[in-house]
């Protein structure tokens, strides 16, 4: 039997708010999913050693502080550094600019999740996205 999705959710920078990513992963793991949330404040190469030491499947990052187009291109170019962007899916969600949305997914977000989006919509993303086999 395959194993289950494995899903990092982390935090990067200084935002205090985590209300969105703890509804998210509990969404998450009712689907079934594995969940590693890696609390407040996190830089980047926090966040990518985490999904390295936990093998992940999908990185989701949630950010509303207003430095998504410094924060999440740097975890994927860390992603990248390590060789395992081709493998994990990077997603994101929180308060990002629809006009900011197409420079995240041309650094390699899959993804944007604005506020209000169903918990659902994103759990079939996840699905109908993964990069594995």
């Amino acid at each position: 039997m395959d194993r289950p999705i494995r899903v990092l959710v982390g935090k990067p920078g200084l935002d205090g708010h985590d209300r969105g990513a703890k509804v998210i992963a509990r969404a998450l793991r009712d689907a079934g999913m594995e969940v590693i949330y890696t609390g407040l404040r996190l830089t980047p190469d926090q966040i990518v050693q985490a999904a390295i030491q936990e093998d992940v499947d999908v990185v989701a990052l949630s950010i509303l502080s207003g430095a998504h187009n410094h924060l999440l291109p740097k975890v994927v170019e860390l992603l990248k550094v390590e060789n395992i962007y081709d493998e994990t899916l990077v997603i994101c969600g929180g308060v990002i600019p629809e006009e900011d949305i197409p420079f995240l997914k041309e650094k390699g977000v899959a993804e944007v999740f604005t506020p209000g989006t169903p918990t659902g919509v994103t759990i079939d993303f996840i699905k109908q996205n993964l990069k594995r086999a």
